[in-house]
């Protein structure tokens, strides 16, 4: 059976120090002690947060080192009250720093996590500035690269043969890629239609000749 009360005068003998020392421990941790007639106790609970200080002390802490976490314990205490009642958790943490958020915070900062994880939405656009970049350079893709631009699946990328045509540009097969992917050269259906006009219009300048001489 605990003993509620102690008495004040136990306690110099019971950490060593010197009366002083505890009045100014009592003092910096706000005890005020029970009197009874002539006589000054502290309870269980006051006891027992003047060992915590006192091991403090002892490992080379501050007091106001342990005031401090001791704040920051009874914030966090109010706004999770199982906390106060886990034993567990006071064995373990009475003396690590503590960090309260409020709910409302604690949402906004999931929210930024969320959201640096996320990767940011692509314009319906990008594929078309990225396949005439390749274009312009000449680049040589591969059946996984054209088939993420063009939104498709690898399997119906080259299943199309030979050749096909997508928002206006020409893919055709030219070899095979290092991994042994097929490389797709890429060209633009005006441009292979350029030298049939130009064929159409020797064709009648010809014809022009031969039917309309001088």
């Amino acid at each position: 059976m605990e003993v509620d009360l102690i008495p004040l005068s136990q306690l110099p003998s019971r950490y060593d120090i010197a009366r002083s020392n505890l009045y100014n421990r009592l003092k910096d941790l706000q005890i005020e002690p029970i009197k009874q007639g002539r006589k000054a106790f502290v309870n269980h609970a006051q006891l027992q947060l003047l060992d915590r200080l006192h091991s403090h002390l002892q490992q080379g802490g501050l007091t106001s080192e342990f005031i401090k976490q001791q704040s920051d314990y009874q914030l966090v205490a109010v706004a999770t009250p199982e906390l106060a009642t886990n034993p567990f958790y006071e064995m373990h943490n009475r003396n690590e720093p503590i960090v309260a958020l409020q709910p409302s915070v604690l949402v906004s900062v999931v929210e930024a996590v969320v959201k640096r994880l996320m990767p940011a939405p692509r314009s319906r656009l990008n594929y078309l500035r990225e396949l005439e970049e390749a274009y312009q350079n000449d680049w040589l893709l591969s059946t996984s690269e054209v088939a993420d631009l063009l939104g498709l699946s690898q399997k119906t990328v080259t299943g199309y043969g030979q050749e096909f045509t997508d928002a206006g540009f020409v893919f055709t097969r030219v070899g095979i890629r290092k991994g042994g992917e097929i490389a797709w050269a890429i060209d633009k259906e005006n441009d292979l239609s350029e030298p049939v006009s130009s064929s159409t219009k020797s064709l009648k300048e010809v014809f022009s000749s031969a039917f309309d001489p001088e």
